[in-house]
């Protein structure tokens, strides 16, 4: 999002600032240690939290910062994809699609005491529900929660948690009434809880994010921790579904335009047969369609942007802008690495870390395939 865009005044200039100067402060000089450490600090969540970058779009109640359009959540990620890892914006930000179930069901002691500590910094947040049975299949979900007392008894287990090895407190989908999507609730299972156990998973990209697998083992969770009504999940995940495939598309956005500029960057300096890069027809005309398609993508964010700030569901054009984003991510990526050569292949290159997470974002969320059918049936086909 460029300053001329038509969507954006200064206080949202002020804001990219902001972010600007949390990501060179504090980001820059930090994410290849934490790459190679396969996780973030925790006092990371407290400093973006007092940069105001972890409360944007939230009530102010809790401690958020309520603005008045989601381009103040698309300048922030764009921001953070200047980083050049994808896993910082996940695990960072992660609350974002942990929270939100929260915030539009939950009650407001729920509130207090989920979504205020995590906007503080102080606790991290991840939602749960992808099963190892399955993924983007959410009505199948297996794993079971049943009513004990003042408690529920969940068994069962999830994958591919984003946060999953340190989260505070997990919204997790499991099934408390019968099959389909009639059966599912929403609860918070808190990291402490008995019969919670994590483990690891070793990935290709998002390195510095810490992705787990979560077993339930007749956890015990008060009934007190039951988000809305019970056996009425579905519609709150699928809701939730909808800003996250916003979120996504505005990271890989923005992380395709880290690997141009990097790509631009270099093929102005680098040196060939007595001229630079750039001055070669081959290399400029694969600048040019990196820009092009990267400005397309630019164009449906924003106008999407919009109109789900206007309280529109575009839920169709959602899943289609979705797909162009993580398209164009892989074309661009892989173009960057090319221009770069053997330098694009060496660890120390940001195109070199977001080609090796391009195809997370092609996958999460729902998978490419699964956008399309669903937006076929939302377009009536």
């Amino acid at each position: 999002m460029t300053a001329s865009s038509p969507f954006l005044n200064e206080d949202h200039g002020a804001f990219r600032d902001q972010v600007a100067r949390f990501v060179e402060s504090e980001i820059t000089p930090n994410i290849d240690a934490w790459e190679q450490s396969g996780e973030l600090p925790r006092a990371l969540h407290r400093r973006a939290a007092e940069a105001g970058v972890l409360q944007i779009g939230f009530p102010e109640p809790y401690g958020g910062i309520e603005v008045p359009d989601r381009f103040f959540e698309m300048i922030a990620i764009e921001e953070l994809c200047r980083a050049g890892s994808g896993g910082l914006i996940a695990s960072l930000m992660s609350h974002g699609i942990g929270t939100p179930p929260i915030v539009a069901a939950g009650t407001d002691e729920q509130k207090q005491r989920f979504v205020a500590p995590v906007l503080a910094g102080d606790r991290v947040a991840a939602l749960a529900i992808t099963e190892p049975s399955g993924g983007s299949d959410v009505a199948s979900i297996r794993t079971t929660a049943r009513r004990d007392g003042d408690h529920y008894v969940l068994k069962g287990s999830k994958t591919f948690i984003t946060s999953g090895m340190r989260a505070d407190c997990i919204t997790t989908a499991v099934r408390t009434g019968g099959d389909g999507i009639g059966g599912i609730s929403l609860l918070v299972v808190e990291g402490d809880t008995p019969g919670l156990s994590r483990s690891p998973l070793d990935k290709m990209g998002w390195r510095c994010s810490d992705t787990a697998t979560l077993y339930f083992d007749d956890a015990r969770v008060p009934a007190a921790n039951l988000i809305g009504v019970e056996n009425a999940g579905f519609m709150a995940i699928m809701q939730n579904f909808n800003g996250e495939r916003l979120a996504l598309a505005a990271q890989a956005w923005g992380l395709a335009q880290t690997c141009y500029r990097e790509a631009l960057d270099w093929a102005r300096e680098r040196q060939t047969f007595g001229k630079p890069l750039i001055a070669r027809q081959v290399i400029r005309h694969k600048l040019v369609d990196m820009k092009t398609a990267i400005d397309a993508v630019g164009a449906q964010l924003h106008l999407l942007a919009w109109r789900v700030s206007q309280g529109q569901h575009p839920v169709a054009e959602l899943c289609m802008l979705k797909n162009l984003a993580t398209s164009t991510l892989e074309q661009v990526a892989g173009e960057a690495v090319q221009i770069l050569g053997g330098a694009g292949y060496l660890r120390g290159a940001k195109s070199e870390r977001i080609f090796r997470e391009t195809k997370v974002l092609s996958i999460g969320g729902g998978a490419s395939e699964i956008m399309k059918d669903l937006a076929s049936r939302q377009l009536g086909y």
